[in-house]
């Protein structure tokens, strides 16, 4: 029922430190909003940690949807920790509304595959398929909900709708908390799901995760651009960037056929991409963490007016957090959408070469949001001449957490390689 291979093995070493450094740099926020009253958000982070290992590590269709509903149910919470917040309250119904109707989805699907199968087992799954006994549109037909539950897991289009507005009317602490480790966490879940139990039917889900990466990459990108409110322009990053992702997991598919030397490339390259994804997210949020502790809520891209001035450090991390997110070299962001696009390239199919163009299109266009807050950042006046400080621990975090950046963007094998690595040793158990 649960698996442990090296994959599954360092994605919970990842979402254990990007919880850890989520704690760290929301703990002077969450108090500031009396919110840990009671160890409850301590308690419930736990939890959700607990969620994220199980999804990570099942081998068993029940048991990821256990560890799905222990994830999720903890973030509901998390996002109305404060009960007296009406935007909070608000953005809680309405991921808790949107979530039991994906797990639903995800539910559905499973017991589908389950029923044409008769099995629960992931590996018994995939030779139940494999076998070639079992009616292929009864298995597509679980494979869509399966997919769609998936996709909302990921936040990507069309099952985005939640992500902007709990991004924004979330805490702070708690937004960084269901965009990071839980990331991780969705895609050990897909990679189960897809790779170990549904390889059969790649070419079905390539065809899915195609159309939802170029959606994801152009409503994400498009969407950004429009946005004053930095939570909601992050949100619609995040849109981009899983995008890319799912850019990654398909590429292993050439020709309807599932590619034994393009796999490697195809799984690392969403691997890498979504370790340094979270990696980027945590010290940008960090720094948003910071210029909101005084009771203020640093929410608009207005309120980074200047920030060069008040505070050089924290205005250099924030600018290389989102020249990596654009994809700027020699920055990390700049090698995940190297690494995404190589993959595409490489198969040699025409289908995938489009992609990756349209993938590099795209990437361009949201650039310019990045940029623009950038912009904000140096050369806008600054709305207050009070400094930025921090409590010597953020500051530390924070610290370490732009240097990895720096590191990963000038040697970037050694992650990649991990990656590479990982997927490997988890293909061939």
């Amino acid at each position: 029922m649960v698996v442990s291979d090296a994959m599954g093995s360092w994605l919970k070493c990842f979402a254990a430190v990007a919880l850890l450094v989520t704690l760290v740099y929301g703990r002077p926020y969450a108090a500031d909003r009396d919110m840990l009253r009671g160890g409850e958000m301590f308690t419930l982070s736990l939890l959700a940690l607990l969620g994220m290992f199980v999804m990570i590590g099942a081998n068993n269709f029940l048991v990821i949807y256990l560890g799905l509903e222990l994830l999720t149910l903890a973030s509901y919470a998390l996002v109305a920790l404060r009960r007296d917040h009406s935007t909070s309250v608000e953005a809680a119904m309405k991921y808790f509304v949107l979530g039991a109707m994906a797990s639903g989805f995800l539910l559905y699907g499973l017991s589908m595959i389950y029923g044409a199968t008769g099995s629960l087992d992931i590996g018994q799954v995939f030779q139940a398929i494999n076998g070639g006994q079992i009616r292929h549109q009864v298995l597509v037909f679980g494979l869509v909900f399966v997919v769609a539950g998936l996709g909302f897991k990921l936040g990507v289009v069309p099952f985005h709708m939640w992500v902007p507005d709990v991004y924004q009317g979330a805490p702070t602490a708690i937004t960084l908390m269901i965009g990071s480790a839980p990331k991780l966490a969705a895609f050990g879940m897909t990679m189960r799901l897809l790779v170990d139990g549904l390889l059969p039917l790649a070419f079905d889900w390539q065809q899915m995760l195609m159309v939802m990466a170029v959606c994801s990459l152009l409503i994400g990108n498009l969407g950004g651009l429009l946005q004053t409110n930095l939570k909601r322009m992050l949100a619609y990053s995040t849109i981009s960037q899983m995008g890319f992702v799912l850019l990654g997991l398909m590429s292993g598919v050439i020709h309807g056929n599932v590619d034994a030397n393009a796999v490697e490339n195809a799984y690392s390259s969403a691997m890498f991409y979504v370790v340094t994804y979270v990696l980027t997210t945590l010290a940008a949020f960090g720094v948003v963490l910071l210029l909101a502790r005084e009771g203020f809520e640093s929410e608009e891209i207005s309120d980074l007016a200047g920030l060069n001035q008040r505070s050089p450090l924290y205005a250099g991390v924030m600018a290389v957090c989102l020249f990596s997110m654009a994809g700027i070299p020699p920055l990390v962001g700049f090698y995940a959408k190297l690494s995404v696009l190589q993959a595409l390239i490489s198969s040699g199919q025409t289908s995938h070469i489009v992609l990756a163009v349209f993938a590099v299109i795209m990437s361009l266009i949201g650039a310019f949001y990045y940029l623009r807050v950038v912009k904000v950042m140096y050369f806008d006046k600054p709305l207050t001449a009070t400094s930025v400080s921090a409590p010597m621990d953020v500051r530390a975090v924070l610290t370490l957490n732009a240097a990895a950046l720096l590191l990963l963007g000038l040697l970037p094998g050694g992650l990649m390689s991990l990656c590479a690595d990982a997927i490997v040793r988890a293909l061939a158990t």
